[in-house]
Parts: structure tokens; sequence; C-alpha cells
């Protein structure tokens, strides 16, 4: 099955990047990052400054809630150890077994 992206949530998505790398901050995370968990970030962690520390714990804390897009990219940028990674996998699996 093909998923088509709206044209809101490219623009909510390049809104968001944009945001994020604006803060010039030298940690900020990959733009495939900010892509893959923008719909995570204003799901869960909007009330935090994009890019601030408050955001990655608030992601931390929501852990296996986010997408799995947003999980691949953060381990993809090294955001995530691949421990947390590879329990992220077999939790995904064995909810998709039920």
């Amino acid at each position: 099955m093909t998923q088509t992206l709206s044209t809101t949530t490219i623009k909510t998505a390049l809104i968001f990047a944009g945001l994020l790398l604006s803060t010039g901050n030298a940690s900020a995370m990959s733009l495939r990052v900010k892509l893959a968990c923008a719909s995570d970030y204003y799901a869960h962690c909007s009330s935090y400054s994009p890019g601030s520390s408050e955001v990655r714990q608030c992601m931390r804390k929501v852990g296996l809630g986010l997408t799995k897009g947003c999980v691949e990219a953060l381990a993809g940028a090294g955001e995530i150890s691949s421990t947390d990674y590879a329990k992220y996998r077999s939790s995904s699996k064995s909810a998709s077994a039920n």
C-alpha cells in the first residue's frame, strides 16, 4: 500500500524543519530526523522549543510511542542506542503479531 502525504503535512514538516534549522544548535538533529519526527513532536512535545534538550527528553519519555519512521531516523542518526532500537523493533514485531 502506497502512502501519500497531504500538502498540509508536507508544509507542516517543512515549517518544523525550518524552525529546527534556525536554532543554530551545534548538536542539531539531521534534516531526515526533523522531517521524520515532525508529527511526533507536534503530538507529544510541542510545548518545548524545537531543538532544545527538553524536546530530546520528551521524545525519550514517549519512547515506544514514537512512529516507526521517527525511531528509524533517530537510530540512523545515532540519537538512540542500538540496544534501544532493538527493543523497539522487537516490541513492534510482538505488537503486530497480536
